[in-house]
């Protein structure tokens, strides 16, 4: 057998390999859920007032429940790589941010929840017009086991439907900040 033909029997053979591999790997891990959702608002406020509210100290002050336990930094204040957990839905959390850039509106966050899932959440903070701020959010969710997947679904869907929500605790915050 020359070395061309004894090649391409390898070729084949690894082919074979390969595809039944992928085949038990399909049959042993079924697919899991990942999901993108989206949402926009505008803010009654200026980009300036607006932007250290998406910081997990300063969310505090408007989203009901959230309630973070600050790991790093130890003096608890909002800073790029800040480390902390919440109890959200009685599942504990654990969340860093990877970016928090006033210059450029640029918020991000992943966090983890054991053998549940992985979400990551990029905010886009920008003005919009005389004292209004556009806000964008992206959720991207992924399960980390096939019994994850319809939750995963349904926070997706909740995720869909959050502009709104976030609006008006957002505004109703900076009512209340202004009227004092």
């Amino acid at each position: 057998m020359t070395s061309l033909c004894t090649f391409a029997l390898i070729a084949v053979f690894a082919d074979t390999i390969v595809a039944a591999t992928a085949q038990v790997q399909q049959d042993f891990h079924p697919k899991l859920a990942h999901t993108q959702q989206e949402f926009s608002f505008v803010v009654n406020a200026s980009f300036d007032e607006t932007f250290p509210l998406f910081g997990a100290y300063e969310e505090r002050k408007w989203a009901v429940g959230f309630d973070p336990r600050f790991v790093f930094p130890a003096s608890p204040h909002d800073q790029q790589g800040m480390v902390f957990t919440t109890l959200q839905e009685g599942l504990p959390r654990v969340w860093t941010n990877t970016c928090f850039d006033f210059a450029t509106g640029h918020v991000q966050y992943v966090y983890w929840i054991a053998d549940v899932m992985v979400a990551f959440i990029d905010i886009r903070v920008t003005n919009f017009a005389a004292r209004q701020t556009r806000i964008k959010v992206v959720y991207e969710r992924t399960a980390l086991r096939a019994e994850a997947n319809e939750q995963v679904l349904a926070m997706a869907q909740a995720d869909a439907n959050n502009g709104p929500h976030w609006a008006e605790m957002i505004n109703g915050h900076l009512q209340k900040t202004a009227a004092k």
